[in-house]
């Protein structure tokens, strides 16, 4: 690729840094969704350039653990007393108020799972990163959007961030209506969701009946790896979209933690 400029889909790099945040609040979006905000100085430098960007959350189990943690460095090739990590999607950032919000889904009995679901003010959490962001600058009439709940706060941030003069196809899959959350965008949006507790709703099903917007168009899946394959697919052969502007990512595996 030539030289990034405003005008290119590119990569910034950022400074790898480990913060410790503080619980500022927690609230429930819906049943199996969770919004913390984490906060607190350590915030200042923070930069997320891209809607789509994560964090390595750090989620100790032991003392050891916890002990090491205090004085990782990262990118620093340590080992040993190693935590687990789980990588989330910046849903929203303030540096004036140095606030960070962070959406779980609760389900299982995963690390960052079990963590949110007990997680209230006054606790703290170590995230790391961004390590970079993949910056897709305002050069598209359309854009199509297709994921389940764990890729809802990207495409949620995503939505928020366009212009008035664009459009979005948004497809989300999720687990019943119930879990279908607000969409806001300053863009013409068109939202369908497919729910897994109804007979008949299937996401690839409705992804090759799609009307694909016109224009030129920018397409971002994120699902389970194997179904985003699929997807990508079908947006190339049945669709015919331009290879060049679609991207497809593996979110969680059907054989690992659904943790994002």
């Amino acid at each position: 690729m030539n030289a990034a400029t405003p005008q290119t889909i590119h990569r910034v790099m950022h400074e790898i840094k480990r913060r410790k945040l503080e619980v500022l609040r927690v609230v429930d979006l819906t049943p199996r969704m969770r919004r913390i905000t984490l906060g607190g100085p350590q915030l200042a430098g923070f930069v997320s350039l891209g809607s789509d960007d994560h964090v390595k959350l750090f989620f100790p189990q032991t003392v050891a653990e916890q002990t090491a943690l205090e004085t990782l460095e990262l990118g620093a090739g340590q080992k040993g007393n190693m935590p687990p990590m789980r990588d989330y999607t910046p849903r929203r950032i303030d540096l004036n108020t140095f606030e960070l919000d962070i959406d779980f889904v609760l389900h299982g009995d995963g690390p960052a799972a079990t963590w949110a679901a007990q997680a209230a003010p006054g606790q703290y959490l170590h995230i790391g990163g961004p390590r970079g962001s993949m910056v897709v600058p305002d050069i598209f009439d359309s854009y199509l959007l297709i994921g389940d709940e764990t890729a809802l706060p990207a495409i949620a941030r995503r939505l928020e961030e366009l212009p008035a003069n664009r459009r979005a196809l948004v497809v989300i899959e999720v687990e019943n209506a119930q879990e279908e959350q607000p969409l806001h965008s300053a863009a013409a949006i068109d939202v369908i969701w497919v729910h897994r507790d109804v007979p008949g709703e299937d996401l690839l099903k409705t992804v090759e009946l799609l009307n694909i917007p016109e224009g030129e168009l920018y397409a971002w899946v994120a699902t389970e790896s194997a179904l985003s394959r699929k997807v990508r697919r079908v947006l190339l052969d049945t669709h015919g979209l331009n290879e060049e502007f679609v991207k497809a990512v593996g979110y969680w595996r059907l054989d690992d933690s659904t943790e994002e």
